[in-house]
């Protein structure tokens, strides 16, 4: 159950990525669709354009030459004569001041293919090609009107902007059927993952998938599963291996310790020898189930009466002291008020690395041990604690900024959060009101006793 609560975050993050490339296919899809489909679209209508443009001054090329000609056939003819659908207008000298009048525009015009547009005396927009033929005698103007054929422009940009929409749905539709089945054999795979997860199952993945890209994933996570079982079983081997010859040689050391304190006439400063190579026999066991309780990562059985395993570990500590003009006190509840369901081991490593720290680190004045409702305190008056050592405090190797002179290799409070993780507790280390540090340790509620219960 465990393992299966551990992988649960890996598993909701795989379905979120797995979302994530389902939508990056169909906007792959749809953004293909929608720049080949306007792509085609521009090139249609630049091309439509390019050779309506050209069709039509080739026309109005050859009809204004076509103009000329039958003008000069019949000079009788009337000037202003329709051509085709085009209007032609010829101007000698004696009507130039017709053409001012009539046509101002057209006076400067050279000769070519000129666009000319505007707004008539009703307000309505109008655009025509003008053809212009000059000679020393005679002007030539070839016009043709272009209205009809601007709006057959927009019709056709709007059938275009439609189409453009229309194929980028259908690229989006695709995309989405295509996401689908390419994604299917991976959610497959998720899906039969989870479900080993959940049943603690280790069958080959990669036969129930074809020989493909998904396949070789599956077989390379079987590979990978073997291998981490393979790892992990060792990793179990060995902590058993060496909890159980370390233990060996402290039950050794622990009977040997024994008898030599049961012996009569020991002088002080051996009985304290002694009493010191005990307590740290008792350091060395709770910390070896510690671990192997980390290594498993299982909870261990057990009641502790957290008063009384912190008036034990100040007593150890105390010890330790040297020359220091250091008091170490307890205060808050007695024993048999504050009882939790956790082995004394895991109780003595979290909170004597809080107290050895505290101790370890204040020169002189006190470290006061709090026993509260649900929580310890431990309150030191040591130098305090910088912003980035309160940042980096439980990271596993770090050493805090006054420890240069200290010896450990920064491992004890990484121990410490590690285990309150297992157990569910929170520890929080935080500078003191004036000076020092203050570390809590806070036991999840679901994990307290009842004191008078059994």
């Amino acid at each position: 159950m465990a393992e299966a609560e551990a992988a649960a975050p890996a598993l909701r993050g795989a379905r979120r990525y797995r979302r994530r490339l389902r939508s990056r296919i169909i906007l792959s899809f749809l953004l293909l669709g929608l720049g080949l489909t306007l792509l085609f679209a521009f090139a249609t209508q630049y091309a439509r354009n390019r050779v309506e443009n050209t069709l039509v001054e080739d026309v109005m090329n050859r009809n204004i030459d076509e103009y000329a000609h039958l003008y000069y056939s019949d000079p009788s003819r009337s000037p202003d004569l329709p051509v085709q659908q085009m209007r032609g207008y010829i101007f000698t000298p004696d009507r130039i001041a017709r053409l001012r009048r009539d046509f101002p525009e057209w006076v400067n015009l050279g000769n070519g293919i000129h666009n000319l547009s505007g707004i008539d005396d009703d307000g309505n927009a109008f655009a025509y090609k003008l053809a212009v033929r000059k000679t020393s005698e005679e002007w030539f103007f070839l016009a043709y009107d272009m209205t009809q054929a601007i709006r057959g422009e927009a019709q056709f940009q709007r059938a275009i902007y439609g189409a453009v929409v229309v194929f980028s749905l259908l690229s989006l539709l695709v995309g989405w059927w295509a996401a689908s089945r390419v994604m299917r054999p991976v959610s497959e795979l998720a899906l039969r993952l989870r479900r080993y997860g959940a049943a603690g199952q280790h069958a080959p993945l990669a036969p129930q998938f074809a020989d493909d890209e998904v396949g070789q994933l599956a077989s390379a996570l079987d590979d990978y599963s073997v291998r981490l079982t393979e790892v992990v079983q060792r990793d179990r081997e060995f902590n058993a291996d060496v909890s159980h010859e370390l233990r060996t040689p402290l039950a050794v050391i622990k009977g040997a310790v024994e008898l030599l304190l049961a012996r009569p006439g020991i002088d002080e400063k051996t009985q304290a020898r002694l009493l010191r190579i005990q307590r740290s026999e008792q350091q060395c066991t709770d910390l070896i189930s510690a671990l192997l309780l980390l290594s498993r990562n299982e909870r261990g059985p057990g009641r502790t009466d957290v008063a009384r395993a912190a008036d034990h570990l100040l007593d150890a500590h105390r010890a330790q002291v040297g020359g220091k003009s250091l008091e170490l006190r307890l205060e808050g509840l007695g024993e048999g008020e504050f009882v939790i369901d956790a082995p004394e081991a895991a109780i003595a490593v979290a909170l004597g690395n809080l107290i050895g720290n505290a101790v370890k680190y204040t020169a002189s004045g006190d470290v006061v041990v709090r026993v509260r409702d649900g929580a310890v305190d431990v309150i030191d008056s040591g130098p305090g604690l910088s912003a980035e050592d309160a940042a980096r405090l439980f990271e596993r190797g770090y050493r805090g900024s006054h420890a240069e002179h200290s010896q450990g290799g920064g491992i004890g409070l990484s121990i410490v959060r590690r285990l309150c993780d297992l157990y569910g507790w929170h520890v929080r280390v935080v500078p003191g009101e004036v000076r020092g540090v203050i570390a809590t340790l806070v036991f999840s509620p679901d994990r307290m006793s009842d004191p008078h219960a059994g």
